[in-house]
């Protein structure tokens, strides 16, 4: 029997038809097609809901349902991202132990479909934002441009590359206000949140350092302009003010019924969930992916959901 014919599926009786293997390789298209989207990275755009619930408006109905509908434009937006990052860094991925196994990377998707995939949600998302409110469309149209730009360039510029990643979270934030038109959101809370992110992406930074050693400049450009002392320092720097900024925050916030002395009951809980962030970072080294390390901690992910039910009792309770 010839190469050709060994390649050539026969359907004989008990064997699925070739109307089924249609139905099935869509069906694999199309999971494959989630990964790409990351939907586990949706936790990111829950900094969405940062303007409605410290805004004191989390029970009002039609307000909630806005800002979750702009949450949704985020995440359709956000996986259209996803899938223009690893369009581009393709090649590069090949080369990572970790994903290497993207479905683009490792030849399960079509980038064709890909590319499909990602024009429509980009604009299904700009769209959907821009009908809840003008000002919430053009912020993620902001956040989408700069985005573009973050994954054909300034990435691999160093310094920069994590700076865009709080910009990105800002931006989260920032639409989300506009979505409910707060009337007593703190500064401080955006302070915080470009803070958090720096936090973040510097801890994905140094572990990125430490996983692929001599190869890191393979796969990220600007990898190759740092090193882990200045990772270190730059993290320990981030974390102080971050620290001293949501202090700053708790002692004057005077957002819906919260007193300023009641949110300060919530600084311990941030305190630990950084220092677990720290000890997941320096001493386990799985400063990887923070989505990852949310769900795979169970210490870190109670300290933030007892933080969230605390700032929510202290807003709405207290």
């Amino acid at each position: 029997m010839d190469r050709a014919s060994e390649q050539t599926p026969s359907y004989s009786e008990g064997q699925p038809s070739l109307a089924g293997e249609s139905t099935l390789t869509l069906s694999r298209r199309l999971v494959y097609l989630l990964r790409t989207m990351r939907p586990k990275q949706w936790t990111k755009n829950g900094f969405v809901l940062v303007g409605l619930i410290f805004d004191g408006k989390l029970l009002d109905l039609p307000l909630a349902l806005t800002a979750v509908a702009t949450l949704i434009c985020f995440c359709v937006v956000s996986s259209s991202v996803y899938i223009l990052n690893d369009l581009i860094d393709i090649e590069r991925d090949r080369g990572h132990p970790r994903k290497r196994l993207r479905p683009l990377a490792s030849g399960l998707l079509d980038p064709v479909i890909a590319k499909a995939a990602m024009v429509i949600l980009g604009a299904a998302g700009i769209v959907g934002a821009g009908l809840i409110d003008v000002s919430v469309g053009l912020t993620l149209a902001a956040y989408l441009i700069l985005n573009v730009g973050y994954c054909v360039y300034l990435k691999n510029l160093v310094i920069i590359d994590v700076m865009m990643i709080a910009v990105f979270f800002v931006l989260r934030v920032v639409a989300g206000a506009v979505a409910v038109e707060v009337s007593a959101f703190s500064p401080w809370l955006y302070i915080c949140v470009s803070l958090l992110a720096l936090f973040i992406g510097f801890g994905k930074r140094r572990h990125e350092i430490i996983l692929l050693k001599d190869a890191a400049s393979d796969h990220r450009t600007s990898l190759k302009q740092y090193n882990q002392p200045f990772l270190d320092q730059i993290i320990g720097i981030v974390t102080t003010s971050g620290l001293i900024s949501y202090t700053f925050y708790s002692f004057g916030a005077e957002t819906a019924l919260a007193a300023p002395s009641q949110m300060m009951l919530t600084v311990p809980l941030i305190v630990f969930v950084v220092f677990r962030y720290l000890y997941l970072i320096h001493v386990e080294e799985r400063g990887g992916a923070p989505d990852d390390l949310l769900f795979a901690d169970r210490p870190l992910l109670a300290a933030v959901i007892l933080w969230l039910l605390s700032v929510v009792a202290v807003i709405y309770v207290g």
